[in-house]
This record gives structure tokens, sequence and C-alpha cells, in this order.
């Protein structure tokens, strides 16, 4: 069987797969979506746990993937979540396979999920203060995200990493205290910018906690310095913490954008493939997978879809538009 790249006009190739597997979601952060929710996908436009594994076999198998990455909206939201894992184990045995998660259920799945053969977990969690959880997620669960961490952590989920988005106002007078926090317990802490996929298209570049500012708040109380390991494609900048070897890191997806060495492709839980997290259309496998297309012709729309990526997210451009899909939506 031939193998085929997912590379675009740029030299990049996309060898990470991040699948998302619902759009619900059982918080309702304000930065992701309104409190009241949203209109979720109707059952049958989800992809079936059989027309995942389909796709993902052809990524590993036709097409390179080597990360798989499970995302939603909140994928322990998923019914069956293990056995699904159990079987993308099954394609291959040394594939990376990690997940996105709120942690909300992860107390009573994380060994599940390590016994049917997931890598890792990363973890949201934007503040260790309840009443500040509260007034982010509008659900007072900060206890189950701490017993999620720490299920996550002895069932052998790890490195176990935590997803920290700092909001003017809320928590970002709260980084050293979150990154002390995770020290203690041997998480590794990411900040990351708040990026422009919301579903109230409410974000302004102004209102956002930079980079900068995030460094700012962090070097109060500590001394960072670059950490000597190569970047490569990954999203976070790493820095050790007091001369290491603990280090924090910091996605900077607005102001010091990584386009150029993304090696991603997402997968939308009703089976649009995005060659871009701000990418503004997509293209359809799932009707690909339902009327009998094989998988050496869907292999082949999939290389097209990647073939067309822009050089970049265009953030800074005058005629940007935020992508019609909200985060939970995508998945990340």
């Amino acid at each position: 069987m031939q193998v085929l790249k997912l590379g675009d006009r740029y030299g990049r190739v996309a060898t990470d797969l991040r699948v998302s597997l619902t759009d619900r979601c059982n918080l309702r952060c304000s930065y992701c979506m309104p409190a009241e929710g949203l209109d979720w996908l109707p059952q049958d436009e989800t992809l079936t746990d059989d027309e995942l594994v389909r796709l993902i076999r052809i990524g590993v198998e036709r097409l390179g993937i080597q990360e798989i990455r499970f995302t939603g909206g909140e994928p322990l939201v998923r019914r069956g979540l293990p056995d699904l894992v159990r079987r993308v184990r099954e394609i291959d045995a040394d594939i990376d396979m990690s997940m996105t998660t709120n942690a909300l259920g992860l107390a009573r799945t994380a060994q599940a999920l390590a016994d049917a053969g997931l890598n890792r977990v990363n973890v949201s969690l934007d503040t260790v203060r309840a009443d500040t959880f509260h007034a982010i997620t509008r659900r007072d669960r900060l206890d189950d995200v701490i017993s999620g961490l720490a299920a996550a952590e002895a069932a052998g989920l790890g490195p176990v990493k935590v997803n920290a988005v700092l909001m003017r106002g809320l928590n970002d007078d709260q980084a050293p205290e979150l990154l002390r926090w995770c020290l203690d317990r041997g998480y590794e802490l990411r900040f990351i910018e708040q990026m422009p996929l919301d579903a109230q298209h409410g974000w302004q570049r102004d209102g956002m906690v930079t980079a900068d500012e995030i460094f700012a708040h962090l070097e109060r109380e500590f001394t960072l310095s670059p950490a000597s390991e190569p970047r490569g494609s990954a999203p976070a900048e790493l820095f050790l913490v007091d001369g290491g070897p603990a280090t924090v890191g910091v996605i900077a997806s607005v102001t010091r954008p990584f386009c150029g060495d993304c090696d991603r492709v997402r997968l939308t839980a009703d089976g649009q493939i995005r060659n871009c997290l701000f990418a503004r259309h997509e293209s359809d496998l799932r009707a690909a997978l339902r009327d009998g297309t094989s998988d050496a012709e869907i292999a082949e729309r999939w290389v097209t879809a990647v073939a067309g990526k822009a050089a970049g997210h265009g953030i800074d451009d005058e005629g940007f538009l935020q992508p019609d899909r909200p985060m939970s939506a995508i998945g990340g």
C-alpha cells in the first residue's frame, strides 16, 4: 500500500491528527460559549465509532499520521470512549494517543482509558480558586477537575499537562499561583493566549492577555529561562522555572504564531477535515464514508484538503474573519 503525505505547498507535512469526538460540553466557559450552551449536532450527523475508526485507520496506514489527540467539546461525554480508544490502539501499537479534557469525568474513567491504550491527557484548568472557576465555567465543579487530575496521574496518563487561559479581570492575576500549584503536584502547565474561537464572536485583541503579559506576571515570583530542548512543531514555547528541571509553556498563537512549523490536521465530530484551526472552509469526508467511497479515494480527498492550507492563520490580516464554528465544534 502506497503511503501518501499530507503535505502543503509550503513544505509542511501533517502527522498530528486532532479528532473531535463531540461538540457537546458539560461546562460553559465564558471564552467558548454562552451560558445557555449551543445547538448541538444532531446524532445522525455525528460520526459513529466505526466511521471514526475507519478514518483514523486511513490516516495512520495511508497518510502517515503518527499522533492522535482526542478533543471535543468534551470527549469524556461520548459514550463508550474506552472501547473507541482500544480500537484505535489496535490500529497501531506505537501510535502516540492523547486526549484534551476538562477532567470532569476523569476520576471514574482514567484507569479504563489507560488500560485501553491512551498515553496521556491534557486538562483544561484556568484557576484553582473555586469562585473564579465558577465565574469562568458557570459550574461548581473544581473539585471534580482536581480529582480527575489526580486519577490521571495515578493511572499513568502522564506527563499530565494543564492548559490555562488567562482572562483579563478574572484570573490574570493568578498565573504564579496556578504555576506553583502545578509544580507542587508534578503537572506541566501551559498558558494559552485566548484565540478568536468563541461562539459569541466577542473576542477582541486588545482584551486578550498576551504572552508578554503572562511572562510579566510569572516573573514576579519565578525566574524563567528558555528550555534547551528543541521546540520542533510543538505549539508551546517552553521555559525552565527557577533553573529547572520543571518547565512552563506558553502557547502564543496570536502574538507569536508558529504556523510555519504546524503539523496538525483536524477531523470534526461530523466528519469534516479542517487543515487549520482558523480555516474558513472544510472538506466533507462523512459523505464519502456513507456513499461507499473506497479508502484509497478518501485518502486522496484528504490529501487534497490539506494541500490547500494557507501560509498562516491570518489573525493580523485586515480582512481576517473568525471561523463560523466555535472551538467546541472544531475540536482543539
